[in-house]
């Protein structure tokens, strides 16, 4: 089956999206005590960007935050790439930004 070009760019346009994790227990610690939070930071980044690399190819996306009060992160991605995140078994859900 071939898809117009109309449609092949739509399928291919970047949005953003938010992805909230999982239930984690060494979040839900870290997160606990004031004094980890540092700790807290740099344990959030390295989640999200291992479940990215394990699940989208490099230079195909664009992290533009980690949101540390609710174990999740903003994107920029395709629609095709957000439901490649929806079946990764860490992930809770991801929303795309709605357009206004």
């Amino acid at each position: 089956m071939d898809v117009s070009p109309t449609r092949r760019r739509r399928r291919n346009k970047i949005h953003l999206h938010y992805v909230f994790m999982k239930y984690d227990p060494e979040y839900e610690r870290l997160r606990s005590n004031e004094k980890t939070k540092y700790e807290l930071d740099v344990y959030l980044s390295k989640k999200h960007d291992k479940l990215l690399s394990n699940n989208l190819h490099p230079g195909t996306y664009n992290k533009t935050i980690s949101l540390v009060i609710v174990d999740g992160f903003a994107i920029e991605i395709t629609d095709a790439q957000a439901n490649v995140l929806r079946s990764a078994k860490e992930v809770r859900v991801v929303v795309k930004n709605p357009e206004l």
